[in-house]
C-alpha cells in the first residue's frame, strides 16, 4: 500500500548543528544526533532545551532510561541526566550503520548501504537475527508491534512498514522529493520523528491509521 507521506510539522535548522542525523523520544523530548553533539527538543516549542557533547554521527534510541547512540563504528550507552558514557558495544555493520531503536529488551540497527535490519544484544552486540531490506536502510522504528523504517537513495526517500517476520513491504509512506529521512521515530501514537539529514530539519510524519 503506497500513498503520499503527511508532513505535520517542521523544526529546524538549528543553530550550531549542521544535520540531523539519529533521532529518538523518550515520552517528553525529542532527541537528535548532529555530528558532534545530541540534542533534546521540546516539540511542543521548538526549542533545544539542551546538548550532549559526545560522537552523535547516526541513529539514537531511548530504553526508557538510557540513551544509544550510534558513533562511527561502535554504540555507545549514555545517561541522558549527566551526558556519562557508561558503556560500549561494536555496531554490526563496522560503521556502515544508520537507524536505531529499542524494542523488547534488544536493539535494532539499520545498515544502510547493505539493506539490512539487524536485531542485536544491547550487553555485547551480538547479531540475533536480521531482516533483509531491498533499499538503504536509514532510522528504525517500533510502535505497537510494528516494525517501520526510513529509506534513503539519491533524491528519495519514503518510511515503510515491514513484516518482522518475512520483510515483505506492506506500507510505503513516499516523502515529497527532495525530503531525505535520516533518523526515524515514533511518538508511541499516531506521529513519525523525522531527521531530515543535511537539510538540518526535523519533521513530524503522520502514521496511517
Amino acid at each position: 500500500m503506497k500513498q503520499s507521506a503527511k508532513i505535520l510539522r517542521e523544526y529546524g535548522p538549528f543553530p550550531g548543528a549542521d544535520e540531523v542525523a539519529g533521532v529518538t523520544f523518550d515520552g517528553r523530548n525529542v532527541w537528535f544526533a548532529s555530528g558532534e553533539k545530541l540534542n533534546a527538543l521540546d516539540p511542543e516549542s521548538g526549542a533545544v532545551l539542551r546538548s550532549i557533547d559526545i560522537a552523535a554521527h547516526a541513529g539514537t534510541a531511548f530504553d526508557g532510561r538510557y540513551l544509544f547512540q550510534i558513533a562511527e563504528d561502535s554504540i555507545q550507552k549514555v545517561d541522558p541526566e549527566t551526558g556519562r558514557v557508561l558503556s560500549t558495544i561494536p555496531a554490526p555493520g563496522g560503521g556502515g550503520d544508520s537507524g536505531l531503536a529499542w524494542a523488547e529488551g534488544t536493539l535494532w540497527v539499520g545498515q544502510h548501504q547493505g539493506r539490512k535490519i539487524h536485531q542485536i544484544d544491547p550487553q555485547t552486540g551480538a547479531i540475533l537475527r536480521t531482516i533483509e531490506s531491498n533499499r538503504m536502510v536509514t532510522g528504525v522504528t517500533w510502535v505497537d508491534g510494528e516494525l517501520w523504517h526510513g529509506t534513503w537513495e539519491k533524491d528519495h526517500s519514503d518510511v515503510r512498514r515491514l513484516n518482522p517476520e518475512t520483510g515483505d513491504v506492506l506500507t510505503i509512506l513516499d516523502m515529497p522529493s527532495g525530503t531525505g529521512v535520516s533518523g526515524l521515530e515514533s511518538d508511541g501514537g499516531d506521529q513519525f520523528f523525522c531527521g531530515g539529514g543535511k537539510s538540518g530539519k526535523l519533521r513530524v510524519v503522520a502514521r496511517p491509521k
